[in-house]
């Protein structure tokens, strides 16, 4: 399967010719619309005809060894279907996985602080900070307690999922949030949905017949691939990690001033993937928990291909 680029005709003649160079013609070869599948006589050749895809295809394609099965045709047309071999039967790789729940929390946190500060001061708030904790929660530190009350008002009516207690420190008065139990399971349960449909895009590249993905508990995944080989390349296609986050583009200052040094506060510079420079803020405006759903299809107006992405009610 490809991380960067499709599947194509192309990249089967480029794979076919490169194992005919190396003198390892493959037994049989097959293209559908996510991979191509090649066969080898043995192990050996397909651990020679792995190195050879690896050096000609480059890191924009994933080379993987499997078992796949050898059901002659004839048999297929008679609507014969290979067993289903485990991994008592047949071999392959068994993960135990945990999904990292404080860092999804972690991330809430720090969405609701920058969700505090906006609506606080559309509503024309004072307040004197606003962060996290490194205890968790997000803690507001307001001048009086008029304010903390005009505040406590607000956050109950726009920021529901906070459950808010009063604190006063050092004749300071505070407001302390913490996410509410309801919502952390909500949470929990959303992280371990993502993972576990991430998992099964990524084994989509190892090309493994009948994978099993399932949840074990409230924050494990059970991942079993028979037939897999490569066990060191399996484990390091699903541990991959990825990011989405939304940010609004400072159209306000000077990508350039930024590189030369001066970057306003509240804003940073990122490279797209062409390399070139792009200055944006801070605040993530969304991230991938918003999203439920994704899809792409081609815009009406240019023709060009785009991603509708789908929110729930709270990213929305």
């Amino acid at each position: 399967g490809a991380r960067a680029l499709r599947v194509d005709t192309a990249t089967f003649d480029r794979a076919q010719r490169a194992l005919a160079d190396a003198q390892l013609p493959a037994r049989s070869a097959s293209l559908d619309e996510r991979s191509i599948k090649l066969r080898f006589e043995d192990t050996e050749q397909q651990l020679r005809a792995r190195d050879v895809l690896q050096r000609e295809l480059g890191d924009q394609f994933t080379v993987a060894l499997s078992l796949l099965p050898a059901t002659p045709h004839w048999l297929e047309r008679l609507g014969a279907a290979p067993m289903y071999l485990g991994l008592d039967l047949r071999g392959g790789v068994h993960f135990l996985m945990e999904v990292d729940l404080e860092s999804a929390v972690r991330r809430a946190e720090e969405r609701y602080v920058d969700d505090l500060r906006s609506t606080l001061r559309t509503e024309r708030v004072r307040y004197a900070s606003i962060r996290r904790p490194v205890s968790g929660g997000v803690e507001i530190k307001l001048r009086d307690a008029n304010q903390r009350a005009e505040a406590r008002q607000v956050i109950e009516r726009e920021l529901p999922d906070l459950l808010l207690s009063d604190v006063d420190r050092d004749g300071n008065p505070y407001v302390m949030g913490v996410i509410r139990p309801e919502q952390l399971e909500e949470l929990a349960a959303f992280a371990l949905e993502q993972n576990i449909t991430a998992l099964r895009n990524r084994i989509d590249e190892l090309g493994v017949a009948e994978p099993v993905v399932q949840r074990q508990g409230e924050r494990r995944i059970v991942v079993q691939l028979p037939g897999v080989q490569d066990t060191a390349r399996a484990k390091r296609i699903l541990g991959r990690t990825a990011t989405l986050e939304m940010h609004m583009v400072d159209e306000e200052h000077d990508v350039q001033a930024a590189l030369a040094g001066s970057t306003p506060i509240g804003s940073q510079v990122y490279r797209q993937r062409d390399g070139s420079p792009i200055l944006l803020k801070k605040p993530v405006i969304y991230s991938g928990d918003n999203i439920v759903d994704a899809a792409a299809s081609l815009d009406t107006q240019t023709g060009g291909p785009i991603v509708s992405i789908t929110l729930h009610a709270r990213g929305a």
